[in-house]
């Protein structure tokens, strides 16, 4: 996975750093999933802002799945995303 940062859409305030990777790509959509490192606030469906590692930026919309855990530890969130 690759380390990138969160955005709101509309203010482009920063939300959290997030670890990513891409699942398709091509001339008009970018699809992937990411995980989040921090705590903040991401709204299921919401629109964001997905800056990789080269400092490209996905404009993107965000579903959230949860990772069922072993017995003990809290759930995973994975969002997965298309943009371009």
């Amino acid at each position: 996975m690759h380390s990138g940062k969160l955005y709101r859409f509309n203010e482009e305030q920063f939300v959290t750093t997030v670890n990513y990777r891409l699942l398709g790509d091509t001339s008009v959509k970018v699809s992937g999933e990411l995980i989040p490192d921090g705590y903040g606030q991401i709204s299921d469906g919401g629109d964001y802002i997905v800056e990789l590692e080269d400092s490209h930026k996905i404009k993107c919309n965000l579903r959230k799945n949860v990772n069922l855990p072993a017995i003990g530890l809290p759930p995973r969130f994975v969002y997965r995303f298309v943009g371009s």
